[in-house]
């Protein structure tokens, strides 16, 4: 299966977050171990999720897109 992911990069390393999961974030030094750690993250949200929440979570649908806007 597939979910969305979040990842940030900052000056300490890079923090990643899945907006359908609340509270599911993490972080790393470098991109592959932000990505190792997120899925490791969400496979255990979702094992210790009920059968209802696993439902509702996943039966979620995401769009993501980007906006111009004006800065003044």
């Amino acid at each position: 299966m597939k979910v969305s992911v979040i990842i940030e990069k900052d000056e300490y390393g890079y923090y990643a977050f899945c907006p359908k999961m609340k509270g599911c974030h993490t972080q790393g030094e470098s991109l592959d171990e932000v990505m190792t750690n997120i899925k490791e993250a969400i496979e255990l949200y979702l094992e210790t999720s009920s059968g209802e929440e696993k439902g509702y979570i996943l039966g979620k649908e995401t769009f993501n897109t980007s906006l111009e806007v004006n800065v003044v």
